[in-house]
């Protein structure tokens, strides 16, 4: 799903988008620092960054954007709905993450929604084929 549902999303979205839009991609710090258990994630999270990197060359002639966000942990109810995780669970991945990443905490979903935005902006508006990556300083330490 995230390789194939990526790819095949754009291409038909492709048509309806005006010249000058900009696409933004979920992709994850398991791209780039290999989780272990996670290989086929990691590897769909690649081609998902990928993808911004070669659209951002294939769509120059319609001045689109394309570029990837790549969060780092975050609290979302995929913890719980998808992850079946209960609170102590949940609350043991905080405090380790509290341990690992510099900034000493989990991300909200808004601060993570906040980084999209400014891609999709205008602001940033030459910026293009980049990974912006959202991850509290982790991939730093």
């Amino acid at each position: 799903m995230n390789v194939k549902g990526v790819f095949f999303t754009v291409q038909t979205l492709l048509p309806l988008m005006k010249d000058g839009a900009s696409i933004v991609l979920t992709a994850s710090i398991c791209a780039n620092n290999g989780m272990e258990g996670l290989s086929l994630y990691n590897a769909s999270k690649s081609a998902v960054r990928s993808f911004a990197r070669t659209w951002a060359n294939e769509l120059k002639d319609r001045k689109i954007r394309a570029n990837a966000l790549s969060p780092g942990f975050t609290r979302t109810p995929l913890m719980e709905n998808g992850l079946k995780m209960d609170e102590s669970q949940i609350q043991a991945l905080k405090d380790h993450v509290a341990q690992i990443v510099p900034l000493g905490y989990m991300a909200q979903p808004e601060e993570i929604a906040t980084a999209a935005l400014f891609l999709a902006s205008a602001d940033a508006k030459y910026v293009n084929g980049v990974e912006l990556t959202v991850d509290g300083g982790l991939s730093q330490s």
